[in-house]
This record gives C-alpha cells, structure tokens and sequence, in this order.
C-alpha cells in the first residue's frame, strides 16, 4: 500500500480562508519537494470555509509549470472539497494545463490585450 503524505491547508496558511496567493504559494512550496521526492501527497482542504480560484492558480495549477499531467495524476490527490468546489478545481487544472503547454503564446497574447487596453484608456484620458 502506498503511504500518502497529508498536506492540512489550514495548517500552512493558518487560516480558512484560502484566498491570498501569497497562502496559495505556501501549500505550493510543501507540495513541490514531496512530490519531486516521490511521495503520494494529499492537499486537504478539511475544515476551509472559502478559497478563490487564484489561490487554486497557485497551489495547484502552478505544479503543471514543474511536473507532467501524470506525475500529478499519480502523485497528487484533493481532499475536502464540496463537489462545486471540485468543478472549480477543474477549471483551474484545465486552464494550468492550456497555459503551460504554451506559456510563450499565452503571455504574447495577454502581453498584446494589455498593450491594447492600455492603449485605449489613455485614448479616453486625451
């Protein structure tokens, strides 16, 4: 049987509400080195009352910039979270996995949209 290794969100952060990406970081940094030590990691989210999909982005979307899809399979397993919770960690997956196939096309994309709303509000302030 594997042995899982817990990660209580709670405990790292040391509140219940995920909703920081700076507390997103933190479950991200206890994650990275267990899962490049091989080990089967559990993010438990018993006991949180709130999280936001940035903190989603960082804690777990982030480990598809270092790890492949079935590393993660493999390796990583969420717990605690309410089935709408779930849909929401699925979109965040969904969208880490996009993102990191490609981050070069992404970044130009968002890098040109920004240029261009920038460009538009100042249009507005002349």
């Amino acid at each position: 049987m594997i042995k899982k290794v817990p990660i209580k969100v709670i405990d790292i952060i040391g509140t219940d509400l995920c909703i920081a990406s700076e507390d997103g970081q933190k479950v991200f940094d206890k994650t990275v080195p267990l899962l490049k030590a091989g080990k089967h990691v559990v993010v438990s989210f018993d006991g949180v009352s709130m999280f936001i999909p940035l903190f989603m982005n960082v804690a777990i979307g982030q480990l598809y910039s270092m790890f492949s899809e079935g590393e993660i399979r493999a390796q990583l397993e969420v717990s605690g979270l309410a089935s709408d919770d779930m849909e929401i960690l699925q979109r965040v997956v969904e969208n880490a996995k996009r993102y990191y196939a490609n981050p070069k096309a992404y970044d130009k994309a968002w890098a040109a949209i920004t240029d261009h709303t920038s460009d538009a509000e100042n249009n507005i302030r002349k």
